[in-house]
């Protein structure tokens, strides 16, 4: 008597396996895709101002030293951003302008937004009451737009409608 090894294989399935998605499938995926990016899409948007907003901080406050470092040297504030010599130029976010009627006293930066979702910048540098040194001060319009934003009236003050930042 022989006895024969067989191996058992296991049968392949008679039905057809399921292959790709079906159209509910595919629907529900993409409602919750479409729901995500309803909720982060104000988030993102919010983010991008704010990056914007960071080139006229960031721009005034050099306005704001150097205007520091020349009247160290000069004894009086400078009338235009070029004789500063910090490369601060106007762009598609800010209006870059210095104002000041006391050159010997104090002199404002105002950045002004060119687009309604971005916040108005100021920035004042002061001689001090001692005369020895300059004390400087940097306000962030309270709303979004346009609209020009008034110059700090001292170095702890900011003008209506703006606040100091820290």
């Amino acid at each position: 008597m022989k006895r024969r090894l067989t191996a058992k294989f296991p049968h392949q399935k008679t039905q057809k396996q399921e292959e790709g998605f079906t159209l509910i499938e595919m629907l529900v995926v993409v409602i919750i895709i479409g729901i995500l990016s309803a909720t982060a899409m104000p988030s993102f948007l919010s983010q991008a101002a704010k990056t914007r907003q960071s080139e006229a901080k960031n721009s005034t406050g050099a306005l704001n030293r150097s205007q520091q470092a020349y009247y160290l040297e000069n004894q009086i504030f400078a009338d235009d951003i070029t004789r500063l010599s910090v490369g601060v130029v106007n762009s598609v976010n800010y209006n870059y302008v210095v104002s000041g009627n006391d050159l010997m006293n104090q002199v404002a930066h105002l950045a002004t937004a060119q687009q309604g979702d971005l916040k108005s910048y100021a920035g004042g540098v002061f001689k001090s009451t001692n005369n020895q040194t300059t004390l400087a001060i940097l306000c962030e319009a309270n709303n979004a737009g346009n609209t020009p934003i008034n110059a700090p009236t001292s170095s702890s003050a900011c003008a209506n409608g703006s606040q100091r930042m820290q």
